[in-house]
Protein backbone atom coordinates (compact mmCIF):
# COMPACT_ATOMS: atom_id res chain seq x y z
CA UNK A 1 0.00 0.00 0.00
CA UNK A 2 1.31 3.43 -0.93
CA UNK A 3 -0.04 5.80 1.69
CA UNK A 4 -1.29 9.23 0.77
CA UNK A 5 0.87 10.86 3.45
CA UNK A 6 3.72 9.82 5.73
CA UNK A 7 4.83 12.43 8.30
CA UNK A 8 8.36 13.69 7.68
CA UNK A 9 11.13 12.29 9.87
CA UNK A 10 14.82 13.11 9.57
CA UNK A 11 16.32 10.93 12.33
CA UNK A 12 17.33 13.70 14.73
CA UNK A 13 13.91 14.33 16.25
CA UNK A 14 14.25 11.91 19.19
CA UNK A 15 17.67 13.26 20.12
CA UNK A 16 16.42 16.84 20.14
CA UNK A 17 13.36 15.89 22.18
CA UNK A 18 15.70 14.22 24.67
CA UNK A 19 17.72 17.42 24.85
CA UNK A 20 14.54 19.41 25.50
CA UNK A 21 13.67 17.08 28.39
CA UNK A 22 17.18 17.29 29.83
CA UNK A 23 17.02 21.09 29.59
CA UNK A 24 14.11 20.82 32.03
CA UNK A 25 12.35 23.39 29.89
CA UNK A 26 9.58 21.52 28.11
CA UNK A 27 6.84 24.17 28.25
CA UNK A 28 6.48 26.95 25.68
CA UNK A 29 9.18 29.32 24.47
CA UNK A 30 12.12 27.13 25.40
CA UNK A 31 15.45 26.92 23.54
CA UNK A 32 14.08 24.95 20.58
CA UNK A 33 11.10 27.27 20.17
CA UNK A 34 13.49 30.21 20.00
CA UNK A 35 15.62 28.41 17.39
CA UNK A 36 12.57 27.68 15.25
CA UNK A 37 11.27 31.24 15.45
CA UNK A 38 14.69 32.67 14.56
CA UNK A 39 14.94 30.32 11.58
CA UNK A 40 11.51 31.33 10.28
CA UNK A 41 12.29 35.03 10.68
CA UNK A 42 15.55 34.63 8.77
CA UNK A 43 13.96 32.59 5.97
CA UNK A 44 10.89 34.78 5.50
CA UNK A 45 12.03 38.24 6.47
CA UNK A 46 9.12 38.59 8.90
CA UNK A 47 9.60 41.04 11.76
CA UNK A 48 8.53 38.30 14.15
CA UNK A 49 7.61 34.63 14.15
CA UNK A 50 5.69 33.11 17.03
CA UNK A 51 5.25 29.35 17.14
CA UNK A 52 1.72 28.32 18.01
CA UNK A 53 -0.10 25.10 18.83
CA UNK A 54 -1.67 25.07 15.35
CA UNK A 55 -2.20 27.11 12.22
CA UNK A 56 -5.77 27.52 13.47
CA UNK A 57 -4.46 29.29 16.56
CA UNK A 58 -2.08 31.38 14.47
CA UNK A 59 -5.08 32.56 12.45
CA UNK A 60 -7.05 33.26 15.64
CA UNK A 61 -4.13 35.36 16.87
CA UNK A 62 -4.13 37.27 13.60
CA UNK A 63 -7.87 37.91 13.94
CA UNK A 64 -7.34 39.30 17.44
CA UNK A 65 -4.46 41.50 16.32
CA UNK A 66 -6.58 42.82 13.45
CA UNK A 67 -9.31 43.61 16.00
CA UNK A 68 -11.94 41.65 14.11
CA UNK A 69 -15.33 42.28 15.71
CA UNK A 70 -18.96 41.32 15.36
CA UNK A 71 -20.39 42.70 12.15
CA UNK A 72 -17.08 42.84 10.29
CA UNK A 73 -16.82 41.07 6.95
CA UNK A 74 -13.90 38.91 5.87
CA UNK A 75 -13.31 37.98 2.23
CA UNK A 76 -11.86 34.55 1.48
CA UNK A 77 -12.28 31.58 -0.86
CA UNK A 78 -14.77 28.86 -0.03
CA UNK A 79 -12.30 26.23 -1.21
CA UNK A 80 -10.25 26.00 1.99
CA UNK A 81 -10.09 24.26 5.36
CA UNK A 82 -12.61 25.21 8.04
CA UNK A 83 -9.96 26.88 10.22
CA UNK A 84 -9.60 29.71 7.71
CA UNK A 85 -13.17 30.75 8.47
CA UNK A 86 -13.42 29.60 12.09
CA UNK A 87 -10.87 32.13 13.33
CA UNK A 88 -13.07 35.00 12.18
CA UNK A 89 -16.45 33.46 12.93
CA UNK A 90 -15.29 33.12 16.56
CA UNK A 91 -14.93 36.90 16.60
CA UNK A 92 -18.48 37.39 15.32
CA UNK A 93 -17.47 38.27 11.76
CA UNK A 94 -19.37 37.37 8.62
CA UNK A 95 -17.42 35.37 6.07
CA UNK A 96 -17.83 36.47 2.45
CA UNK A 97 -16.77 33.78 0.00
CA UNK A 98 -15.74 34.56 -3.57
CA UNK A 99 -15.02 32.21 -6.43
CA UNK A 100 -11.63 30.68 -7.23
CA UNK A 101 -9.44 30.60 -10.29
CA UNK A 102 -9.65 27.16 -11.95
CA UNK A 103 -5.96 27.15 -12.84
CA UNK A 104 -4.52 27.45 -9.30
CA UNK A 105 -7.61 26.83 -7.09
CA UNK A 106 -6.74 30.12 -5.38
CA UNK A 107 -9.09 33.03 -4.76
CA UNK A 108 -9.84 34.95 -7.95
CA UNK A 109 -8.18 38.29 -7.28
CA UNK A 110 -10.36 39.97 -9.90
CA UNK A 111 -13.56 39.17 -7.99
CA UNK A 112 -12.49 40.55 -4.61
CA UNK A 113 -13.18 44.24 -5.17
CA UNK A 114 -16.83 43.68 -6.01
CA UNK A 115 -17.28 41.89 -2.66
CA UNK A 116 -15.84 44.76 -0.60
CA UNK A 117 -18.32 46.78 1.45
CA UNK A 118 -17.99 49.38 4.21
CA UNK A 119 -17.99 46.48 6.67
CA UNK A 120 -15.08 44.62 5.06
CA UNK A 121 -12.13 44.37 7.46
CA UNK A 122 -9.74 41.88 5.88
CA UNK A 123 -8.87 39.75 2.86
CA UNK A 124 -7.67 36.22 3.59
CA UNK A 125 -5.88 34.68 0.59
CA UNK A 126 -5.22 30.94 0.84
CA UNK A 127 -2.10 29.74 -0.98
CA UNK A 128 -3.41 26.40 -2.17
CA UNK A 129 -0.82 23.62 -2.62
CA UNK A 130 1.95 26.07 -1.76
CA UNK A 131 1.27 28.10 -4.91
CA UNK A 132 0.83 31.80 -4.25
CA UNK A 133 -2.27 33.84 -4.88
CA UNK A 134 -1.86 36.95 -7.06
CA UNK A 135 -0.57 39.01 -4.15
CA UNK A 136 0.23 42.22 -6.05
CA UNK A 137 -3.43 42.72 -6.87
CA UNK A 138 -4.57 41.71 -3.39
CA UNK A 139 -2.15 44.07 -1.65
CA UNK A 140 -3.20 46.86 -4.03
CA UNK A 141 -6.85 46.37 -3.04
CA UNK A 142 -5.96 46.21 0.64
CA UNK A 143 -4.14 49.53 0.40
CA UNK A 144 -6.96 51.14 -1.60
CA UNK A 145 -9.65 50.15 0.93
CA UNK A 146 -7.52 50.13 4.09
CA UNK A 147 -7.94 46.40 4.72
CA UNK A 148 -5.84 43.85 6.54
CA UNK A 149 -4.34 40.98 4.57
CA UNK A 150 -4.02 37.76 6.56
CA UNK A 151 -2.30 35.07 4.53
CA UNK A 152 -3.36 31.50 5.09
CA UNK A 153 0.01 30.02 4.20
CA UNK A 154 -0.67 26.72 5.95
CA UNK A 155 0.74 24.88 2.93
CA UNK A 156 3.24 27.56 1.96
CA UNK A 157 6.49 27.20 3.88
CA UNK A 158 9.55 27.40 1.58
CA UNK A 159 7.39 28.84 -1.22
CA UNK A 160 7.47 32.39 -2.57
CA UNK A 161 5.84 35.01 -4.76
CA UNK A 162 8.14 37.23 -6.81
CA UNK A 163 10.95 36.61 -4.34
CA UNK A 164 8.89 37.17 -1.19
CA UNK A 165 8.24 34.28 1.15
CA UNK A 166 4.61 33.29 1.46
CA UNK A 167 3.27 34.40 4.82
CA UNK A 168 5.48 37.50 4.87
CA UNK A 169 3.64 39.60 2.26
CA UNK A 170 0.43 40.51 4.08
CA UNK A 171 0.04 42.03 7.54
CA UNK A 172 0.03 38.57 9.08
CA UNK A 173 0.86 35.10 7.81
CA UNK A 174 -0.04 31.71 9.20
CA UNK A 175 1.99 28.50 8.77
CA UNK A 176 0.94 24.95 9.61
CA UNK A 177 3.26 22.27 10.96
CA UNK A 178 0.60 19.58 11.10
CA UNK A 179 1.74 16.04 10.32
CA UNK A 180 0.41 16.37 6.77
CA UNK A 181 2.61 19.38 5.97
CA UNK A 182 6.07 19.48 4.41
CA UNK A 183 7.65 20.23 7.78
CA UNK A 184 5.93 18.99 10.90
CA UNK A 185 5.81 19.08 14.68
CA UNK A 186 2.76 16.80 14.83
CA UNK A 187 0.36 19.63 15.62
CA UNK A 188 1.62 23.18 15.40
CA UNK A 189 1.85 26.40 13.47
CA UNK A 190 3.39 29.84 13.43
CA UNK A 191 2.18 33.41 13.20
CA UNK A 192 4.29 35.74 11.06
CA UNK A 193 4.09 39.45 11.79
CA UNK A 194 5.14 41.97 9.16
CA UNK A 195 4.97 45.21 11.21
CA UNK A 196 6.91 45.24 14.46
CA UNK A 197 4.25 47.44 16.10
CA UNK A 198 2.13 44.31 16.61
CA UNK A 199 4.80 42.20 18.29
CA UNK A 200 4.25 43.20 21.91
CA UNK A 201 0.48 42.83 21.64
CA UNK A 202 0.88 39.42 19.97
CA UNK A 203 3.20 38.22 22.73
CA UNK A 204 0.70 39.33 25.38
CA UNK A 205 -2.28 37.59 23.74
CA UNK A 206 -0.24 34.44 23.14
CA UNK A 207 0.89 34.42 26.80
CA UNK A 208 -2.62 34.34 28.30
CA UNK A 209 -2.90 38.13 28.32
CA UNK A 210 0.23 38.70 30.41
CA UNK A 211 3.47 40.56 29.75
CA UNK A 212 5.43 37.43 30.68
CA UNK A 213 7.58 37.61 27.53
CA UNK A 214 8.96 40.99 28.60
CA UNK A 215 9.65 39.58 32.07
CA UNK A 216 11.74 36.72 30.69
CA UNK A 217 13.72 39.19 28.57
CA UNK A 218 14.47 41.13 31.73
CA UNK A 219 12.56 44.21 30.59
CA UNK A 220 10.33 44.23 33.69
CA UNK A 221 10.87 42.85 37.19
CA UNK A 222 7.53 41.04 37.40
CA UNK A 223 4.73 40.18 35.05
CA UNK A 224 1.01 40.58 35.32
CA UNK A 225 -2.30 40.31 33.48
CA UNK A 226 -2.58 43.24 31.08
CA UNK A 227 -5.05 42.22 28.36
CA UNK A 228 -7.24 39.40 27.09
CA UNK A 229 -5.42 36.35 25.80
CA UNK A 230 -5.12 32.61 25.75
CA UNK A 231 -2.44 29.91 25.71
CA UNK A 232 -1.14 29.49 22.20
CA UNK A 233 2.34 28.21 23.09
CA UNK A 234 3.42 24.75 21.92
CA UNK A 235 5.61 22.56 24.10
CA UNK A 236 9.34 22.91 23.50
CA UNK A 237 9.36 19.16 22.84
CA UNK A 238 7.18 19.79 19.78
CA UNK A 239 9.53 22.56 18.72
CA UNK A 240 12.47 20.17 19.15
CA UNK A 241 10.80 17.79 16.69
CA UNK A 242 10.28 20.65 14.25
CA UNK A 243 13.86 21.90 14.59
CA UNK A 244 15.20 18.62 13.21
CA UNK A 245 13.21 19.29 10.04
CA UNK A 246 13.96 22.99 9.73
CA UNK A 247 17.64 22.03 9.66
CA UNK A 248 16.87 19.93 6.57
CA UNK A 249 14.12 22.10 5.11
CA UNK A 250 15.82 22.65 1.77
CA UNK A 251 16.60 18.97 1.29
CA UNK A 252 13.04 17.97 2.18
CA UNK A 253 11.68 20.58 -0.23
CA UNK A 254 14.02 19.50 -3.02
CA UNK A 255 12.96 15.86 -2.67
CA UNK A 256 9.28 16.78 -2.79
CA UNK A 257 9.82 19.00 -5.83
CA UNK A 258 11.61 16.15 -7.58
CA UNK A 259 8.69 13.78 -6.98
CA UNK A 260 6.25 16.54 -8.05
CA UNK A 261 8.12 17.04 -11.31
CA UNK A 262 8.24 13.27 -11.87
CA UNK A 263 4.46 13.12 -11.59
CA UNK A 264 4.02 16.07 -13.91
CA UNK A 265 6.29 14.70 -16.64
CA UNK A 266 4.77 11.23 -16.46
CA UNK A 267 1.17 12.46 -16.56
CA UNK A 268 1.70 15.19 -19.17
CA UNK A 269 0.74 12.86 -22.05
CA UNK A 270 -2.68 12.39 -20.41
CA UNK A 271 -3.04 16.14 -20.10
CA UNK A 272 -2.02 16.60 -23.74
CA UNK A 273 -4.83 14.26 -24.73
CA UNK A 274 -7.37 16.10 -22.60
CA UNK A 275 -7.83 13.19 -20.18
CA UNK A 276 -6.57 14.98 -17.07
CA UNK A 277 -5.78 18.55 -16.08
CA UNK A 278 -2.52 19.16 -14.21
CA UNK A 279 -1.49 21.92 -11.78
CA UNK A 280 -0.50 25.35 -13.06
CA UNK A 281 2.36 27.32 -11.52
CA UNK A 282 2.01 30.99 -12.55
CA UNK A 283 5.03 33.07 -13.45
CA UNK A 284 6.68 34.53 -10.36
CA UNK A 285 5.49 31.71 -8.11
CA UNK A 286 7.97 29.26 -6.60
CA UNK A 287 6.09 26.37 -5.01
CA UNK A 288 7.26 23.79 -2.48
CA UNK A 289 5.95 20.48 -3.77
CA UNK A 290 3.35 20.38 -1.03
CA UNK A 291 0.93 18.28 -3.05
CA UNK A 292 0.43 16.91 -6.51
CA UNK A 293 -3.15 17.09 -7.65
CA UNK A 294 -4.87 16.52 -10.96
CA UNK A 295 -8.44 16.87 -12.18
CA UNK A 296 -10.64 14.19 -13.63
CA UNK A 297 -13.53 14.85 -16.04
CA UNK A 298 -16.16 15.01 -13.30
CA UNK A 299 -17.18 13.73 -9.87
CA UNK A 300 -18.29 10.33 -11.15
CA UNK A 301 -15.01 9.69 -12.94
CA UNK A 302 -13.01 10.84 -9.93
CA UNK A 303 -14.90 8.50 -7.62
CA UNK A 304 -14.26 5.56 -9.95
CA UNK A 305 -10.57 6.47 -10.23
CA UNK A 306 -10.06 6.72 -6.46
CA UNK A 307 -11.81 3.39 -5.92
CA UNK A 308 -9.64 1.79 -8.60
CA UNK A 309 -6.42 3.18 -7.14
CA UNK A 310 -7.36 2.02 -3.64
CA UNK A 311 -7.97 -1.50 -4.94
CA UNK A 312 -4.53 -1.36 -6.55
CA UNK A 313 -2.82 -0.32 -3.30
CA UNK A 314 -2.64 3.43 -3.88
CA UNK A 315 -4.29 5.72 -1.36
CA UNK A 316 -5.37 8.81 -3.30
CA UNK A 317 -7.90 11.30 -1.90
CA UNK A 318 -9.97 14.32 -2.83
CA UNK A 319 -9.80 17.55 -0.84
CA UNK A 320 -12.04 20.29 0.56
CA UNK A 321 -15.80 20.33 0.38
CA UNK A 322 -16.52 24.04 -0.34
CA UNK A 323 -17.31 25.82 2.90
CA UNK A 324 -20.29 27.71 1.54
CA UNK A 325 -22.12 24.42 0.98
CA UNK A 326 -21.63 23.28 4.60
CA UNK A 327 -24.22 23.94 7.33
CA UNK A 328 -21.87 26.28 9.21
CA UNK A 329 -20.89 28.00 5.97
CA UNK A 330 -24.52 28.83 5.29
CA UNK A 331 -24.98 30.02 8.87
CA UNK A 332 -21.90 32.20 9.18
CA UNK A 333 -21.14 33.20 5.61
CA UNK A 334 -22.40 34.08 2.17
CA UNK A 335 -21.12 33.39 -1.33
CA UNK A 336 -20.72 36.63 -3.25
CA UNK A 337 -21.30 36.36 -6.97
CA UNK A 338 -21.47 33.20 -9.05
CA UNK A 339 -20.05 29.86 -7.95
CA UNK A 340 -18.66 29.22 -11.40
CA UNK A 341 -15.63 27.16 -10.45
CA UNK A 342 -15.47 26.45 -6.71
CA UNK A 343 -17.88 23.51 -6.58
CA UNK A 344 -17.21 22.25 -10.09
CA UNK A 345 -13.44 22.15 -9.72
CA UNK A 346 -13.54 20.76 -6.18
CA UNK A 347 -15.54 17.78 -7.43
CA UNK A 348 -12.92 16.98 -10.08
CA UNK A 349 -9.73 17.39 -8.07
CA UNK A 350 -7.85 14.42 -6.60
CA UNK A 351 -4.51 14.28 -4.81
CA UNK A 352 -1.83 11.67 -5.37
CA UNK A 353 0.56 10.40 -2.67
CA UNK A 354 3.22 12.97 -1.78
CA UNK A 355 5.70 12.89 1.09
CA UNK A 356 9.40 13.15 1.86
CA UNK A 357 10.10 9.39 1.78
CA UNK A 358 8.07 8.73 -1.36
CA UNK A 359 10.41 7.03 -3.84
CA UNK A 360 10.79 7.31 -7.60
CA UNK A 361 9.57 3.72 -7.85
CA UNK A 362 6.48 4.63 -5.81
CA UNK A 363 5.64 7.45 -8.20
CA UNK A 364 6.19 5.17 -11.20
CA UNK A 365 3.73 2.69 -9.73
CA UNK A 366 1.11 5.34 -8.99
CA UNK A 367 1.39 6.74 -12.52
CA UNK A 368 1.19 3.25 -13.98
CA UNK A 369 -2.09 2.64 -12.15
CA UNK A 370 -3.55 5.98 -13.23
CA UNK A 371 -2.70 5.14 -16.83
CA UNK A 372 -4.22 1.69 -16.45
CA UNK A 373 -7.47 3.25 -15.29
CA UNK A 374 -7.56 5.44 -18.40
CA UNK A 375 -6.39 2.56 -20.64
CA UNK A 376 -3.37 4.54 -21.78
Amino acid sequence: MINFNVPPYTGKEIEYIRQAVENQKICGDGPFTKKCDAWIEEKTGAAKSLLTTSCTHATELAALLADIKEGDEIIMPSYTFVSTADAFVLRGAKVVFVDIRPDTMNIDENLIEDAITERTKAIVPVHYAGVSCEMDKIMELAKKYNLYVIEDAAQGIMASYKGQALGSIGDFGCFSFHETKNLSMGEGGALLIKDAKYIEQAEIIREKGTNRAKFFRGQIDKYTWVNYGSSYLPSDMNAAYLWAQLEMAQEITDVRLARWEQYREALQPLADRGILELPVIPEGCVHNGHMFYAKAKDLEERTELLDFLKAEGVYSVFHYIPLHTAPAGKKFGVFHGEDKYTTKESERLFRLPMYYTLTEADVDYVVQKVKEFYHV
